[in-house]
């Protein structure tokens, strides 16, 4: 082979190396637009419109089964001062006190959460509880007349005359009405919070959540309670930002939240 030759080979395999350089540099920036597109799609959940941009109506039903009773404020001992229900009014009467808003005031914006106690907006800020545009949050007490463990229950029992259970439910129709889907509930007892995820599906931001059953597991734990010991559980409402179905066709929607607490031994055997 002349030297003539050898130049030629050399050139053209440095063509074929500069070749191969810039479909490397091409496949690792198609990669880049794949991820940029697959983190825009990950976001897509959260409300992009403005017009709404919150779930605007939310209703509260809450009661107790057997053995178990709650308030607003501190009762003492004696169970004939507790409730079996509490109120919107009730509810009203405590955020009132706290901030001077009511429930009707307030709009569920997505917030997200690890934890059910700290929230953040989609961009990471923090969020601050009770604000037009957040989350919900107030206070209850709760005592029992023996020691249990407390739940929500799904089963459906009579508390005072009606109907209690514990679900989330819409009069909206179509895909207005997946908000069901997209809310949450904490319950947080010293420091650490249960998550309620009604119609459960794959958690989202490394959530630990439950969803209400008619038997009781260690896993719907919400807190513990000695006999007659009054205690105070922090109750957290949130539409979550990272749930698929917390997108714009839930926007401007109204939601009914109702939960049933009912107490159970630690082999999760009911008192109802």
């Amino acid at each position: 082979m002349d030297e003539k030759t050898v130049l030629e080979l050399r050139e053209e395999l440095k063509k074929l190396k500069k070749a191969q350089a810039r479909v490397k540099r091409k496949f690792t920036f198609l990669l880049s637009i794949i991820a940029m597109l697959v983190l825009v799609t990950a976001t897509l959940a959260w409300f992009t419109l403005s017009n709404f941009a919150s779930v605007n109506e939310i209703n509260l039903k809450i009661s107790t089964a057997p053995e178990l009773y709650l308030d607003i404020e501190n009762r003492g001992t004696d169970v004939t001062q507790w409730k079996k229900v509490l109120t919107n009014d009730m509810i009203n009467q405590y955020l009132s006190s706290v901030n001077g808003t009511r429930i009707a005031d307030q709009r569920l914006d997505p917030v997200t959460t690890s934890n059910g106690i700290s929230f953040q907006s989609q961009s990471g800020a923090s969020r601050t509880a009770n604000e037009t545009s957040s989350f919900l949050e107030f206070k209850v007490w709760f005592i029992a007349t023996t020691d249990m463990y407390v739940h929500l229950s799904g089963r459906t029992v009579q508390v005072e005359g009606n109907n209690a259970t514990s679900a989330v439910s819409t009069t909206e129709t179509g895909t207005k009405a997946d908000i069901v889907r997209a809310v949450r509930v904490s319950y947080e007892d010293g420091g650490s919070a249960a998550i309620w995820e009604p119609n459960r599906g794959t958690p989202v931001n490394g959530q630990t959540t439950f969803d209400v059953g008619q038997n009781f597991g260690s896993d719907s734990r919400l807190f513990h309670l000695n006999k007659l010991e009054p205690k105070q559980i922090t109750v957290r409402i949130w539409a979550e930002g990272n749930d698929p179905e917390c997108d714009n066709d839930v926007q401007d929607s109204n939601v009914t939240i109702q939960m049933l607490f009912g107490g159970a031994d630690e082999n999760g055997n009911s008192f109802e």
